[in-house]
């Protein structure tokens, strides 16, 4: 994806150098070392100190979600599989593992959620190969929840491909996201199959018209960003145009773009370019644009992993500013940090009010933005 990158700076430099504001960007991501890892530290210790249960798992109340998420960014952050704290939580994961591959917890409503995240954790793990099998069968179970002509729906029915929450009955850009990440982990290609259907969906998620999406929503506000899904007579969180166009948001365009840039979507793409402008015009690390603080680490997690998809260290924004996102994004996650070592959202819509979950969106997100010195 390095050629997504080089295009972005360079057709970024051309605005530029038509604004004053414009400042010359860094040669590379300038993110402070010291500020980096004293708050990745300190995180790494709440967790384990006050975040982790006696059983392995971290809020188990909200399913195995959370637990597969921070072991994940703790893996990441480089703690082994055989780290205590990290072969307590992968041993708690296995023993949820179920008869049809699927791991989850008895009786969820998430299971592709809860299944695609626990693929992720288990692919950071998977340094010997002793995670194979777990991981295949793991990916054949979430390939078997996907929308697509099993369920009865074919490329036209805008449902297909995607993945969603069972309690809703339709796909979401949110779960089809996870989904993507997931199916990559596993290591399919971006041609496999399940990818392309993945694609498919997330295309309609666009508001963007294009041979790729027809569907109503996308003319009634052709703005280049995503929402969440256009399933079921669709659905946007950040709410409706006056003419009922779907708006959108900042952490579903993240998504969004992220998940086509793994499913092989280059940067001359229409699609890619809708995005990209969007985000320019959007950039923000104050709110998740277009939802305030709703989802916010959420968004920072997706921030930081659809930029460093795109291969470059500095964005632009419309006004021709140059952002170093990494180091501007480490500045944020460090002024939020709380002094035991959490984050936590004040809104606490979609579980951030819990310190465990949103510690490791945290973490992830920083896990994009190591000082070039520790990559």
């Amino acid at each position: 994806m390095r050629s997504c990158g080089l295009v972005l700076v360079a057709g970024a430099v051309l605005l530029a150098a038509t604004h004053s504001l414009a400042s010359p960007p860094p040669s590379r991501s300038q993110v402070d070392t010291n500020v980096y890892e004293k708050t990745v530290g300190a995180a790494v210790e709440y967790l384990r100190l006050k975040g982790q249960s006696d059983d392995g798992s971290y809020s188990s109340y909200a399913g195995t979600g959370v637990t597969s998420l921070v072991t994940a960014a703790l893996l990441r952050h480089g703690r082994t599989p055989q780290d205590p704290q990290v072969a307590r939580s992968l041993d708690y994961l296995r023993q949820l593992v179920q008869p049809d591959g699927g791991i989850y917890q008895p009786g969820t409503l998430y299971r592709n959620y809860e299944t695609c995240l626990a693929i992720l954790c288990f692919s950071e793990a998977n340094v010997d190969g002793r995670c194979d099998r777990l991981i295949e069968r793991a990916d054949a179970f979430v390939k078997g929840l996907q929308w697509d002509e099993d369920e009865g729906k074919d490329p036209s029915d805008l449902a297909f491909g995607g993945g969603g929450y069972g309690k809703h009955k339709r796909p979401d850009l949110s779960n089809t996201g996870f989904l993507i990440d997931a199916l990559r982990a596993a290591g399919n290609g971006a041609d496999s199959d399940a990818v392309q259907r993945a694609l498919i969906f997330i295309s309609r998620c666009q508001n963007l018209e294009t041979e790729h999406n027809t569907t109503p929503f996308a003319v009634k506000n052709p703005d280049g960003g995503f929402y969440y899904t256009p399933a079921a007579g669709g659905s946007s969180q950040a709410g409706e145009t006056a003419d009922g166009g779907l708006r959108s948001y900042g952490s579903m365009t993240y998504a969004g773009l992220k998940s086509m840039l793994y499913a092989g979507v280059g940067p001359d793409d229409p699609r890619v370019k809708a995005a990209i402008e969007w985000i320019r015009k959007h950039y923000d690390l104050n709110t998740n644009p277009g939802m305030s603080d709703a989802g916010l680490y959420y968004y920072y997690h997706l921030f930081a992993k659809a930029l460093d998809a795109t291969s470059h260290d500095v964005l632009f924004d419309e006004h021709g500013r140059a952002h170093d996102w990494r180091a501007e994004l480490v500045a944020e996650l460090s002024k939020r940090q709380q002094p035991d070592g959490s984050w936590t959202n004040e809104n606490a819509r979609w579980l951030e009010g819990d310190p465990n979950l949103v510690t490791g969106y945290a973490l992830l997100a920083l896990a994009y933005c190591k000082p070039h010195a520790q990559e």
